[in-house]
């Protein structure tokens, strides 16, 4: 049995490493290098591998960002710099990962237990959900990845007007149109900056610098208008919301 490898990671010499210590595997053979996310997710969908090493921190799409894109993903051994603190998570998850430098033996271990699995064909997907969930809850949002159909769009939270909940994805209006994502408003509320996002109602998270005005159209009831011109409702909590973050 042969198994197909991809290699994506931003950095030539890392690719140089995995694919050295690949030659004296006759089992795996190397279909394919990329140097970023995009050309990853590209090469996964038309080369279909078996196997991919994923490095995570690269800059126009990271490992995670591109994992969220894909409907099936193949078979994962994460490639990353991170620190050990951050490799808890790997752990936790009983992911295999390969800590920057690794050594052959490393690599032949973590390579051993994917090919045990491939024979098996025990994928254990939810493992690496999980931790692409994990990683997603760390931090403030500062981008958001979506996919129409074959395009990836990047969008940074500066250039979202306002966010709509739709049953479990999430409606992005920007400012090159508007985009869905299967996230939840839940999540978008505790990871966008509450200093740039305002949750107005139950069904919309407005970008505060797009707000224009505020109007009452009946005795306890607001809209609230955008730079835009569109029109949204306001919720009475939305409304104790807004007094605060405008203070009015």
């Amino acid at each position: 049995m042969i198994v197909t490898a991809l290699i994506i990671d931003d950095e030539q010499l890392g690719r140089e490493l995995v694919k050295s210590y690949l030659k004296e595997i006759s089992s795996v053979e190397v279909i394919g290098e990329c140097a970023n996310g995009f050309e990853g997710i590209k090469a996964i969908q038309e080369l279909k591998p078996d196997l991919i090493f994923l490095d995570i921190q690269m800059p126009k799409l990271t490992g995670f960002e591109m994992l969220e894109l894909l409907e099936e993903k193949p078979y994962i051994i994460f490639t990353t710099a991170y620190n050990e603190y951050a490799i808890k998570a790997f752990e936790m998850n009983a992911v295999d990962y390969l800590l920057k430098p690794f050594s052959l033996e490393r690599f032949q271990n973590a390579l051993q237990k994917v090919l045990e699995r491939l024979k098996n064909n025990k994928k254990e997907e939810s493992k690496t959900e999980q931790l692409i969930e994990q990683a997603a809850s760390e931090g403030l949002v500062e981008r958001v990845v979506v996919k129409t159909g074959v395009k990836i769009h990047v969008i940074t939270t500066d250039k979202i007007h306002y966010l709509e909940a739709q049953d479990d994805y999430v409606m992005l209006y920007t400012d090159n149109g508007k985009h869905l994502k299967n996230r939840t408003m839940k999540y978008f509320e505790s990871h966008l900056n509450p200093n740039e996002f305002v949750r107005i109602h139950r069904s919309y998270l407005v970008r505060i610098p797009q707000i224009s005005q505020l109007e009452q159209y009946g005795k306890e009831s607001y809209v609230l208008i955008l730079k835009t011109g569109e029109k949204l409702p306001v919720s009475k909590s939305g409304y104790s919301r807004l007094k605060e973050v405008l203070n009015f």
